[in-house]
Order: C-alpha cells, then structure tokens, then sequence
C-alpha cells in the first residue's frame, strides 16, 4: 500500500496537506486542484504498474456524467476513469477526456468511440448514439440488448453487508444513502442499495424505516445524515450502519467522534467502493471492494471489440468484496 509521503512527494505536496485532505479536513482551505493531485495521487499509486506499449493510431472520448469539482466529491467516478485512461496508454489510445460541465465540446472531436461514464438519461443516450456508433457504459446499462455495458450488483454488495451485520449480532442497523438525478433533470434514479435495504428487512420483520436516511453521495452530507441520526435516536441509536458510499461513510466518521461516539466500540460502520482515501481515514474503513480500475480496463478492452466489428451486445459484471477494517468488528 502507498504511504501518505508517497502521495505527497507524488502530488508535489506536504505529508500534512495529504493527511488533512484524505480525511476531508473541513478546516483546511486548499484549492480544488490541489486536491485532484492528491486524490489521483492515491488512485495511481494504488494501482500495479504496467509497461507501457508502442503507441498505434485511434482516439477514443471518455465521458464522465460528473463536473470536475463533483468528481472530487466522489472519488469512485475519478477511479473509473483513471482505469480507463491507464488502460487506453497500455493499448495505444489516445483519449479526449469531457466532463459533463463540457459535454457540447464531445460533439466536435473526431472518435472511434464513446466510453460513458456514469448514469445517462433516454434522452442523452440518443444524443450519444449521434456522436458514435460504439459506445460501452460504466455504471449503468441504458439498454442491454443495443449498449455494452460493465456495471456492478450493488444489491449482491448490500446483501453482503447486511448478512455480516446479522452475523455479527446486530439487530438495529441503519442506512446512510444517497439519491442521484439525470443531468438533464428529466427523472430521479432508484437506488439499488436503498431499495435492497428495505427488502432485506422487510423480508425479516425487522424494517425501521426511522433509521434510514437520504441525501446525495457526499461527504458532507454523510457528516450531516448521521449528525440527525445521532440527535434523533440518542442512546437508541442503531449499533451498526451500511452507507451508501464512502464519502457517506466518511462524513459519518466524522460526525461519531465529534460526538464522542467510539466506532467500533458503539457503532459499526462500512461504506462501499473501498476509495483510495478509505485507508487513510481514522479509523480505517470497512468497505465493499469495487475494482472500480477492472471496470475502466474492461471497458476499453470492450470498446476495442466493438471498434474491430463485434455488433452482439454485451453486459460485464464486475465482482465486489467486503474488506474489513477497524470501523467495524
């Protein structure tokens, strides 16, 4: 594992400055590029090396459904795409990176082919099928039987948590979610997490929907989600949280030891995506492993197909882990 001196020598940066940012140290003024290095500092630093290969023609435009500024706030969107830029050099490719603050600009580059990056409504699918024929998505899966798509089980992943909850002896769990909408603001999109949740204890008799709370998938909504918990619950607060993400988890961390409450001790917390910062943070978190790197690889190797004339669709799993770690028993 990459030391936090390793990250600072990287992002050219104080041991300090990393320390305070992969905790996000709310005190800390730093400007929004000093923390993309560090952040992709980790990334790159927690990934094998590979040599690189004699560079061949092709261009390729990677999509992130995120601005800048929203993927420093969840990191799992940043790692995906970092997969997808290493793989792209390892093959060769050369990429045109858009953010979805600067989508517009996609439409005036010449590409082989599209990776998409995040959750796309109908209606900017159509808009992408103009751009180009070959178009493999991440995360989502618009249309199994036209898009390539690599995505996740995140109902497997919450079902993992949940049975080692159970497993453990915990018998009041809460939920830390978020909810998400398209960028063009045509619907609100389900959580399979949240959704999951309910089912799991509903199925055992055992659904307490006070202990369940939304927000969006971020830091500092996660700090603000359990500091409602925390005053609403009191010493009936749930042993044991499952957070939508890490960022969630993250701010939930937070919020427990400005409080005083110990974790693990009193409350059990695992996020999910194991992000770069979830082994840096205090304490260390438990979290659902996504080899969010395999999903980016893989999309480019998916691409490559298409580009070379594959025309039957495809639809690629990626399989998760639970790591434990000291947020939990």
């Amino acid at each position: 594992m990459a030391t936090i001196k390793d990250i600072a020598k990287m992002a050219g940066v104080s041991i300090a400055t990393v320390s305070r940012v992969l905790n996000y140290d709310t005190t800390l003024s730093v400007s929004d590029d000093t923390k993309k290095r560090i952040f992709e500092a980790a990334e790159e630093l927690s990934y094998k090396k590979k040599p690189a290969r004699k560079q061949e023609a092709g261009k390729i435009a990677v999509l992130q459904w995120y601005s800048e500024k929203e993927e420093l706030e969840d990191l799992y969107y940043m790692s995906i795409r970092l997969g997808v830029e290493n793989r792209c050099l390892l093959q060769g490719l050369d990429t045109a990176k858009f953010f979805q603050n600067n989508y517009e600009a996609l439409k005036e580059d010449e590409i082989q082919g599209l990776i998409a990056i995040g959750k796309f409504s109908s209606q900017q699918v159509d808009e992408l099928v103009k751009i180009s024929g070959n178009i493999v998505f991440v995360d989502t899966s618009p249309d199994e039987d036209r898009f390539d798509s690599i995505v996740i089980d995140f109902e497997k992943a919450t079902s993992k948590v949940l049975d080692y909850f159970i497993e453990k002896g915990h018998k009041h769990i809460g939920y830390l979610g978020g909810r998400e909408g398209f960028k063009d603001n045509t619907s609100i999109i389900e959580d399979p997490r949240e959704r999951t949740f309910k089912r799991y204890f509903a199925d055992k008799g055992m659904l307490n929907e006070t202990f369940m709370y939304q927000g969006t998938f971020s830091v500092d909504d996660g700090y603000s989600l359990m500091k409602r918990a925390i005053e609403e619950h009191g010493d009936n607060l749930p042993t044991a949280f499952f957070a939508g993400n890490d960022s969630i988890a993250v701010g939930a961390l937070r919020a427990l030891l400005e409080e005083g409450i110990s974790v693990p001790d009193r409350v059990n917390i695992i996020g999910v995506n194991d992000i770069s910062v979830s082994k840096y943070v205090f304490p260390a978190l438990s979290t659902i492993k996504v080899y969010t790197e395999l999903m980016g690889e893989t999309a480019v190797d998916t691409l490559i197909e298409r580009i070379e004339g594959r025309k039957t669709a495809k639809k690629i799993f990626i399989a998760t882990e639970l790591v434990i770690r000291n947020s939990s028993f």
